[in-house]
């Protein structure tokens, strides 16, 4: 992948407002104004790319080694002055979930975003920082958050999704003749479920770590929308475990389902069985071979034989029947 296909924008910043977009081999010497700081934002760059940034901004190789790839766990360390922050992301596409990664570099001078799979572009949280001159002002910890923060917001829709497809399986599992398809679908709910949790729940951690330390990066004027991405990180992981619990109880649900349908089955052939067991016992009877029964010369006999087992089996069917085993 060329430069041009990588690289998604490279813009200096003084004091809060857009100077001038720069080519990535200009970095160092823009940094070299203490009054700027460099946004730099890329889109699964290549290993010459990543080596070109590596020496503009000075990055640790281990750090490095981890960005050029996806399939990171979610994450926070720190290499001399700079952090390197592995995000999980999720996009909602036609109803469905695509998860990909967002990989961060923040220094006291510099932002870097590295987009691994299917994600949403920055250019939206760009122009919000842009925005607010003041508050970008501030620093690459304002960056760092506008960025979080945006891929926060994108986990409650996928969680609303999850809710209203648990609601309509939900429904579906109290129909009078259920699908046994419902299993399945709850399967597959509670993966993607997991999926989102455990992209949302690692962001706990990474803003606690962002609120004790590193207040080079992070002034204290700034700990405030920390705090609030914390906020809703909880609503989302606590929606996450409410929706987890009820598809755990759903699906026992619906394992008792699989249980009466197999006991109704099992009451409806034991039923017949003993109905069958009349004409049965009868005929077995007859069929003994003894020259002497008292019934066989009689002229009645074979009509009241089956009168008989007709009128026997009516009373046992009706039987069943009341009690609901029929």
């Amino acid at each position: 992948m060329n430069e041009v296909a990588a690289r998604i924008n490279c813009t200096v910043y003084r004091k809060g407002v857009k100077v001038e977009e720069i080519p990535i081999e200009d970095i160092s010497v823009a940094l070299e104004d203490d009054d700027t700081f460099v946004w730099l934002g890329l889109f699964e760059p290549d290993k010459e790319l990543m080596d070109m940034v590596q020496d503009e901004f000075d990055l640790h190789d281990l750090a490095v080694e981890d960005a050029r790839k996806a399939h990171q766990r979610p994450k926070i360390e720190e290499y001399g002055e700079n952090l390197f922050v592995v995000l999980h992301t999720v996009s909602l596409i036609e109803q469905a979930i695509h998860f990909g990664e967002t990989h961060v570099f923040v220094g006291p001078r510099f932002v870097m975003t590295i987009r691994h799979g299917t994600s949403n572009g920055y250019r939206a949280v760009r122009e919000r920082a842009e925005s607010v001159p003041a508050k970008l002002a501030t620093g690459p910890g304002y960056v760092l958050y506008t960025i979080i923060d945006f891929i926060v917001d994108h986990y409650q829709p996928c969680m609303d999704m999850l809710q209203d497809r648990f609601r309509q399986v939900e429904k579906a599992l109290f129909l009078p003749n259920p699908s046994s398809d419902n299993l399945e679908e709850f399967y597959n709910l509670k993966n993607e479920l997991l999926s989102v949790h455990g992209a949302a729940a690692p962001l706990i951690d990474i803003c606690n770590e962002l609120l004790r330390f590193h207040g080079d990066i992070i002034p204290a004027g700034n700990r405030i929308y920390y705090r609030d991405i914390l906020d809703h990180v909880a609503r989302v992981t606590q929606t996450a475990d409410r929706i987890g619990e009820m598809i755990n109880a759903a699906m026992q649900v619906s394992l008792a389902q699989v249980t009466i349908r197999q006991n109704d089955v099992v009451k409806r052939l034991a039923g017949w069985g003993a109905i069958l067991a009349v004409p049965t016992m009868v005929f077995s009877l007859y069929g003994m071979n003894f020259q002497h029964m008292p019934e066989l010369a009689w002229r009645w006999s074979y009509p009241a034989v089956m009168f008989g087992i007709v009128a026997g089996c009516t009373l046992l069917h009706r039987r069943l029947k009341r009690v609901g085993w029929l």
